[in-house]
């Protein structure tokens, strides 16, 4: 029942080892979407994470002789972190059974803490599966990362933080809703008990990925469904089934559950880099991008938006990812297959139709006589804008095919566009980098002489001071000397690549 919860919250045992997070403004994010944005910054927490809030809460109230005997937890992460930092605190053995897909980041804290690994099975399911084994075993007790009321109860005191912070600061804006991540279910329901105990009138929305989404189907079926698979992205919120007692408490307080795909979570994770400087971990971010969505779906203006910023234990090496993926995300970027004629001049003719839009990839490699198959990207201003494109190359006369959501062509093909050619004879390549500002490429294409074929063609703006260019050009033995001319005076820095070996084994 929410009253028993409500006491359970107030009666929490967390700030030994958390602290009150930070209610804050994010400017730009609330001026784009015409809403007050706040991020209730969890990201903040010692381990990064809400997580150590319901570790705590649970193993604080263990007997003596439970704490002497150990505990034992299964998790992902970020809750092994809190285990891990609460055992420490506490003086007590704890073991942590982790998937094999944990990214390296969030195995090393928990070691540091001092804690025991144990790396077991693809996904949370198998780990927990194994984790109960070792319980039996072992004699340890069980630190549930979200089905326990005291986990849950420690994971509320957040909510009860955000009603007291914005009373203090911004009393006058009441809160319309609240937005929660969803993985297993501890924190919203944590959350949405304290609140609608107290505030009934604030709507609670969850977020999930719409690959791994067991909550929202849990709740549309009346029963608790088990997934076949779970996405791997968003890794802290990957949970093939849902809690008892989460799920019990979602369908009594949650008013809706919003799912969004990984290009919004990328976009969400820059927005909120933009604003604070921080660096959310996908699931951290969740909560964001289902914000997002939510206000563009509903119309909403003028009214205050809350979002938990709950974890920022980033793989680093999934930052590339992110950072390729969030303007499509945020549909900043629209991408095209176009189909132009295999003729001098007319790759130029394509570019000048983009006008002031920036070109953010281009991938071309000659394959015909006749026509000519294109990747381009092109950065946008709104959604929507990518059929406006479309329309125009079709009234001049070059087919395209939209790929702004194709998730093969945006994962791999991209990468995949070149090849051998028997009709690249007399190729030179060239490597040229180039001051990123706009009309930089069209100037690149407006001082070749027409007589110059571009038989392959490379350009990916990756967001830095300066681009890069591969390009081949077929120049006739009678050119060289103008084509020299060309590179001098066209004053960008460039290496002729014709005798790169790689070129040679892979495109020559």
């Amino acid at each position: 029942m929410a009253v028993d919860y409500l006491k359970r919250i107030l009666n929490a045992r967390v700030y030994d080892v958390a602290r009150e997070t930070e209610l804050e403004v994010a400017p730009a994010l609330s001026k784009r979407i015409g809403n007050t944005v706040l991020l209730k910054r969890e990201d903040n927490q010692p381990v990064f994470s809400f997580k150590l809030r319901g570790a705590y809460n649970k193993m604080a109230g263990l007997s003596p002789d439970e704490l002497q005997r150990g505990v034992i937890a299964a998790s992902a992460g970020n809750h092994a972190q809190g285990v891990a930092l609460s055992a420490e605190r506490l003086g007590c053995r704890a073991v942590i059974v982790m998937p094999v897909t944990t990214p390296r980041l969030k195995v090393d804290a928990v070691l540091a803490r001092g804690a025991e690994v144990v790396l077991h099975g693809e996904s949370y399911s198998d780990a927990y599966a194994h984790a109960l084994e070792l319980q039996t075993r072992d004699g340890l007790c069980f630190v549930h990362p979200f089905d326990d009321p005291d986990v849950i109860a420690g994971q509320g005191t957040i909510g009860l933080e955000i009603l007291r912070q914005h009373q203090a600061l911004h009393a006058a804006r009441p809160i319309h809703t609240i937005f929660v991540a969803i993985g297993g279910g501890g924190l919203i329901s944590g959350v949405a008990a304290y609140v609608k105990a107290v505030r009934p009138e604030i709507r609670i929305v969850g977020v999930q990925t719409d690959d791994s989404n067991a909550m929202q189907q849990s709740v549309a079926a009346g029963r608790r469904v088990t997934l076949a698979q779970v996405g791997l992205f968003s890794d802290g919120t990957a949970v093939k089934q849902v809690g008892v007692e989460t799920f019990r408490l979602v369908k009594k307080h949650v008013d809706e559950i919003v799912t969004v795909d990984t290009d919004a979570v990328c976009a969400a994770i820059k927005d909120v880099f933009v604003e604070t400087r921080s660096i959310l971990e996908p699931a951290g971010a969740l909560s964001i991008a289902g914000l997002k969505r939510y206000a563009e779906r509903e119309r909403l203006r003028g009214e205050t938006l809350v979002a938990i910023a709950c974890g920022a234990n980033m793989n680093f090496d999934r930052l590339r990812f992110v950072a390729d993926r969030a303007e499509v995300g945020e549909e900043r970027e629209a991408v095209f297959a176009v189909t132009i004629p295999e003729e001098r001049g007319s790759f130029r003719r394509f570019c000048a139709l983009l006008g002031e839009h920036d070109v953010t990839e281009f991938n071309y490699r000659i394959a015909a006589a006749d026509v000519a198959h294109v990747f381009v990207g092109i950065g946008v201003q709104a959604r929507g804008e990518s059929v406006k494109l479309a329309a125009t190359f079709g009234r001049h006369g070059f087919q395209s095919l939209d790929l702004t959501h194709d998730e093969l062509a945006k994962t791999h093909l991209r990468h995949m566009i070149g090849g051998r050619s028997t009709l690249a004879a007399d190729e030179r390549l060239y490597r040229f980098v180039f001051p990123e500002r706009p009309g930089a490429l069209m100037r690149f294409l407006s001082a070749m002489d027409p007589g110059w074929n571009i038989s392959l063609f490379h350009y990916r703006n990756q967001g830095a001071d300066y681009g890069r260019i591969l390009v081949g050009l077929q120049v006739p033995a009678t050119q060289r000397a103008a084509f020299g001319a060309f590179l001098t005076t066209l004053g960008y820095p460039y290496e002729d690549e014709t005798a790169n070996p790689a070129y040679r084994l892979f495109l020559g």
